[in-house]
C-alpha cells in the first residue's frame, strides 16, 4: 500500500511492505515438488545444474541482484553556497544603492532559499532514481527466476 504525505511542504511517500517480503530473493523464491520421485540430492544437483544454466542463458546472477543497490543521495550544502552567492550579489547590488550591508543580508535570505529549493528538487530527483534502481533489479530476479523454473520444470519439477 502507499500513502503520499505532505511533511514540511515535501510529499513524502510512505509505502507498507509484508515482513516476509523485505528481501527482492524471498519475495519471487519458487516452491519446488519433485514430480518424479527425485531424492532431495538429485533435487539439489538439478538445482545447482538450473542456476548455472539460467545464470548463462540471462547473463543475470541473483545474488548480485539482490544485493542492495548503492544509494544516491543528494548532496548538502546549497543553502550556504546559496547564501554566500546571494550575500555576495546581494553587497554589489547594494553597493550601488549606498547600502552593501542591507543588500547582502536581503541577497543571503534570497540565496538560502533557492538553495532551499535546489536541495528538496536533488532529493527528489535521487528518490526517483533509487525507485528506478529497484525496479530493475526486481525485473532482472523476475528474468533469472523464469529461466530457472523454466529449467526445473524441463527436468521433471513442479514450480510455483
Amino acid at each position: 500500500m502507499r500513502v503520499n504525505r505532505i511533511v514540511g511542504g515535501l510529499v513524502v511517500t510512505v509505502v507498507a511492505v509484508a515482513p516476509w517480503a523485505a528481501s527482492p530473493v524471498f519475495a519471487q523464491q519458487p516452491v519446488v515438488y519433485p514430480e518424479k520421485g527425485q531424492t532431495p540430492q538429485h533435487q539439489q544437483a538439478d538445482e545447482g545444474a538450473c542456476y548455472s544454466w539460467a545464470k548463462q542463458h540471462t547473463g543475470i546472477d541473483p545474488a548480485v541482484a539482490a544485493s542492495p543497490p548503492p544509494q544516491v543521495q543528494a548532496q548538502n550544502g546549497q543553502r550556504v553556497r546559496g547564501a554566500a552567492a546571494g550575500a555576495a550579489m546581494g553587497a554589489a547590488a547594494g553597493a550601488i544603492g549606498g547600502d552593501a550591508g542591507h543588500g547582502a543580508a536581503v541577497g543571503a535570505a534570497a540565496g538560502t532559499m533557492a538553495g532551499g529549493v535546489a536541495h528538496r528538487q536533488q532529493r527528489r530527483a535521487a528518490a526517483n532514481e533509487n525507485a528506478q534502481i529497484q525496479a530493475s533489479q526486481q525485473q532482472a530476479l523476475a528474468t533469472y527466476n523464469q529461466a530457472w523454473a523454466a529449467c526445473m520444470q524441463g527436468r521433471g519439477y513442479s514450480v510455483r
